[in-house]
């Protein structure tokens, strides 16, 4: 049996999960999620606590078990408390700013780079004298919320001699040795 798969699924208070068919729909004060699962596998729902089950252990079935679990908790997770990726700019003249739903960057290339955002995505933007930009995503929705952290990471990738570029707060960057002089 699945370890992530077994664990049950406890609803909080003031979150609404309905189930319609193979249709998982979770509602509450942060917005409101669907996901369809799988046919083959089975939702009981009692009591505030959703258990996924599985008719056999036939391998596609138990890969989907953990899966559909771990997206229906990070769905209840998402309503109720939401989630935050932060984002630094490293780098010399890198800049953030944000107009609305518009995230404007300077990455070091000859033009901005302006990013439209979806409006399930609440954007915040920092900038302190002496620190790297730090570009602040919430959302209820973390598939998308890791999407679009993914595209703003790809627009200047990590280098490993200088770590100038998109990183996450946090987030460890192999460094690598430069040149040394021969003689």
């Amino acid at each position: 049996m699945s370890r992530i798969g077994k664990n049950p699924i406890t609803v909080p208070s003031g979150v609404e999960l309905s189930i319609q068919g193979n249709v998982v729909s979770v509602k509450g004060p942060k917005g409101e999620l669907t996901q369809e699962v799988d046919e083959n596998l089975g939702l009981e729902y009692a009591e505030n606590v959703l258990t996924v089950t599985r008719p056999n252990d036939d391998k596609n079935i138990r890969a989907k078990h953990g899966l559909y679990r771990a997206l229906i908790q990070n769905m209840v997770t998402g309503v109720s408390e939401g989630y935050s990726v932060k984002l630094q700019m490293v780098g010399v003249g890198f800049r953030a700013a944000n107009e609305g739903q518009k995230l404007n960057m300077s990455l070091g290339y000859s033009h901005p780079i302006i990013l439209e955002l979806p409006s399930e995505i609440k954007l915040e933007t920092e900038t302190k004298k002496g620190e790297a930009p730090t570009v602040t995503l919430s959302s209820h929705d973390k598939q998308l919320l890791g999407m679009v952290a993914a595209k703003i990471r790809t627009l200047r990738k990590i280098e490993p001699y200088k770590g100038k570029g998109v990183r996450f707060v946090g987030e460890q960057i192999r460094r690598k040795a430069g040149k040394t002089a021969a003689k």
